[in-house]
């Protein structure tokens, strides 16, 4: 249990979250300190989160900052393609419903890459097997084998760049 509490315990965590509450509360008190401490101390023992993958050597930060990058253009894309659907005068198009593997290992990446996919429109993620490595999606624009292929692609691109960025065998 000791150690448990030792993987736990993050003093940067603390200390930046024992900050955060003094700001959010807008002095710098002792009480305010204290109870900010005190918040710190239960959320990063009580409430952990999962270690960043990749074995300990740390994230591509060029990577991610491509990623970023990218996201702001497709999410720019997306955006623009569901207004045009949704405003044009022709009927809209049928959706479909697709499962994707995943070749992701670690499931704080697998949650990434739903959440990124989950941000954009026109396409949502429905149901997730996180044992097979597979979502389940649905899609706004089914009309075409082409148009699903596109989308499928478009996953497996975000899959590839999160690798890249996150799992040290990608």
């Amino acid at each position: 249990m000791l150690a448990g509490i030792r993987r736990r315990f993050r003093p940067h965590s603390v200390l930046w979250l024992t900050f955060m509450w003094a700001l959010l509360w807008g002095e710098f008190s002792a009480a305010n300190l204290l109870a900010g401490l005190a918040t710190a101390l239960a959320v990063t023992l009580l409430l952990p989160l999962p270690s960043i993958p990749g074995s300990g050597s740390g994230i591509r930060p060029g990577a991610l900052l491509r990623l970023c990058g990218r996201f702001a253009v497709d999410l720019v894309v997306s955006s623009v393609k569901v207004a045009t659907i949704a405003l044009r005068p022709a009927p809209v198009p049928p959706g479909a419903i697709v499962v994707v593997p995943m070749r992701v290992q670690e499931d704080l990446v697998f949650s990434f890459a739903v959440t990124l996919l989950n941000l954009q429109p026109g396409g949502t993620v429905t149901d997730l097997d996180i044992a097979d490595r597979k979502l389940t999606m649905h899609l706004i624009d089914g009309s075409s084998t082409k148009a699903i292929d596109r989308e499928i692609a478009r996953v497996a691109q975000l899959e590839r760049r999160l690798i890249h960025i996150f799992e040290r065998n990608g």
